[in-house]
């Protein structure tokens, strides 16, 4: 089998607009459109979006979850759409456009071979993650699993470039991460109301993809163990004990246990840490309002551990 050659580094971004350009004159991409609000909620500017519209991606769930045993045989990524793709990351990944995004850009970092999304992340998968992460600023996540948001059954990464919103340059929870340790060791961070492990990495490694990998994979290792996960060996693979979301940063890393996928029928993924939910109507707007961001992700985030 011949290996695919890489994206050279400093060409995917433009790759990437290329293909959205493409994909979107073709009718291959089907962004979801929004209204925009801020909530403010215990320090956070937290970004929240009323979708207009999920029906066709509601649509392909139900059918994944009402018929398990043909999951493999809807995977949107074996075989990918072609015109879906944007480059090939390494000989295990490949980066392919979010046919349904909601925010502009949105990538998927998927194998090429079939995994489990609750394998355990490795070498190779943080190997692609930063391979793209390190091109552009940009957010990494993960939805390890059904209750932590994710869509798929087959592994795959996710990046959205930064920043999440014109009206900030920065994350949502970015403000309080200043009070976090900036040494690597395991932490949580002040005033962050949710279970959670955090870390930061070494700023000198923002440029070196590969040495960034190893780190992260080391520190994953380790924001596992303080959130109270560990491997559990199926078929002679390492798979998560329980669910949880992952986001990465070319600057830190945060894990959070996850126990339920939505509460008050407000589905729940990665991005929500970050301080960006997404709401399907005025209901779900005024229950966020109500109950407050902050809340909604403490009742979805699994207990860490005293």
């Amino acid at each position: 089998m011949t290996t695919p050659p890489r994206e050279s580094s400093g060409t995917l971004w433009p790759a990437v607009v290329r293909q959205t350009e493409h994909a979107l004159a073709c009718g291959a991409l089907h962004p979801i459109q929004t209204v925009r609000t801020t909530i403010e909620d215990g320090g956070v500017r937290f970004l929240v979006r009323q979708v207009s519209s999920l029906e066709r991606k509601d649509e392909d769930a139900r059918q994944r979850k009402t018929d398990p045993a043909s999951r493999r045989a809807v995977n949107p990524f074996l075989p990918y759409e072609p015109d879906l793709f944007v480059a090939d990351i390494s000989d295990t990944h490949l980066v392919l456009l979010n046919k349904f995004n909601v925010i502009d850009h949105h990538l998927l970092v998927v194998t090429r071979r079939f995994e489990l999304q609750e394998n355990l992340l490795d070498l190779a998968d943080f190997r692609a993650l930063f391979d793209c992460m390190t091109q552009f600023e940009s957010l990494g996540f993960y939805n390890g699993g059904p209750a932590a948001g994710a869509s798929q059954p087959h592994k795959h990464l996710q990046i959205v470039p930064l920043p999440l919103d014109e009206s900030a340059s920065h994350l949502p929870i970015e403000p309080l991460l200043a009070a976090a340790s900036s040494d690597g060791s395991l932490c949580t961070v002040p005033g962050l109301g949710f279970p959670h492990a955090f870390a930061s990495l070494d700023a000198k490694l923002a440029d070196n993809p590969q040495q960034l990998a190893d780190r992260a994979l080391h520190t994953y290792q380790h924001l596992l163990d303080a959130a109270g996960l560990h491997a559990v060996e199926v078929n002679g693979q390492a798979r998560q004990s329980a669910p949880y979301n992952l986001l990465v940063t070319t600057r830190w890393m945060m894990l959070v246990p996850r126990c339920v996928e939505r509460t008050e029928g407000i589905a729940v993924n990665a991005l929500g840490f970050a301080g960006s939910l997404f709401v399907r109507n005025d209901m779900q707007m005024q229950t966020i309002r109500k109950l407050g961001p902050m809340n909604v992700l403490r009742r979805v985030a699994g207990l860490v551990p005293p």
